[in-house]
């Protein structure tokens, strides 16, 4: 393993942008706003942490999470996504160890666990559960999956920062 995961800093917002397009090119659930999604995370303050691969001196992976706002109130959960790593480097392990480096840094924020949107097969293998007490309404409703780092997942809708439609 040649890279390293580092917190993103000011100066990085382009590299993210030009990875995170070219990643989600072409992928069939991507409406091509993903970039996008991360820069008004950024401009509404409600990108909570953002971790980026890097290897000599290039970005070659990245990871977002926010926090996702349920209906009960109850606070602590958080929203992980959008991920991107670059195509030539994917199977690399990169997206796992951003995915892992995310996880341990939201846990000593203090975070009672995570929800995500996408294939159930991928994150089920990172400990992710679907059909749990926590809802999302709307035609994305399959793909919800929660991890809860001990807490009871609560039985509530979740809803996403504004970024995200």
């Amino acid at each position: 393993m040649s890279w390293t995961i580092r917190p993103e800093r000011a100066g990085d917002e382009a590299a993210i942008a030009a990875l995170t397009q070219r990643a989600f090119a072409g992928h069939p659930h991507s409406d091509g706003s993903e970039a996008e999604m991360i820069a008004r995370l950024r401009r509404d303050e409600d990108l909570l942490l953002s971790l980026v691969a890097e290897d000599g001196g290039e970005i070659i992976g990245q990871v977002t999470y926010s926090r996702a706002h349920l209906s009960t109130g109850d606070d602590g959960w958080m929203l992980l996504g959008p991920i991107s790593v670059a195509p030539t480097r994917q199977k690399e392990g990169i997206g796992r160890a951003l995915t892992e480096a995310g996880e341990a840094a939201i846990r000593k924020m203090g975070a009672k666990g995570i929800t995500v949107l996408g294939d159930p097969q991928l994150y089920s293998r990172f400990g992710f559960a679907q059909h749990t007490p926590l809802r999302l309404k709307g035609e994305l409703a399959d793909y919800l999956q929660v991890k809860s780092f001990g807490a009871a997942v609560p039985e509530a809708t979740v809803s996403f920062a504004p970024a995200f439609g």
